[in-house]
């Protein structure tokens, strides 16, 4: 069964001095400030497009990381997964990287790196981002 998320953002002003809100609409969670300063300067407590891309990415490929491993007989305990997204301006996104970290009982270094490459390779938004440089850091603790 196909599912559908939404989200929609309302903004006010132009690119460099206006702001806007994201509201995460199927999830209820709440409204986001969003600018351009937050995004090509500090966050200053307001998120942007690449930080939204950064939580979707590290949520899913620690979902597709964790299944790749429990079907492979090494369910893990626990995963912890960070994708830091590049934006240049006049640019755009320029790369992800993720670095994860796991705790996964019987499993050793090689089999833990090569689980997370094919998670990398082939979760939903890893594909989705095909234009996007993506690289990885992978070890066990």
């Amino acid at each position: 069964m196909a599912t559908k998320r939404s989200a929609h953002t309302v903004r006010e002003g132009d690119l460099l001095d206006g702001n806007g809100v994201v509201t995460f609409d199927s999830s209820g969670i709440g409204d986001q400030p969003v600018s351009w300063p937050s995004r090509a300067e500090q966050a200053n407590g307001r998120t942007s497009p690449e930080e939204l891309i950064a939580a979707a990415h590290s949520s899913c490929f620690s979902m597709a990381l964790s299944h790749g491993l429990k079907e492979a007989g090494t369910p893990p305990t626990e995963l912890v997964t960070s994708a830091d997204v590049t934006f240049r301006p006049g640019e755009g996104v320029t790369g992800i990287h993720l670095t994860v970290e796991g705790t996964v009982p019987g499993i050793d270094d090689d089999a833990f790196v090569t689980a997370a490459q094919d998670a990398k390779a082939n979760c939903p938004i890893s594909k989705a981002l095909l234009g996007t440089t993506i690289t990885l850091s992978a070890k066990l603790v």
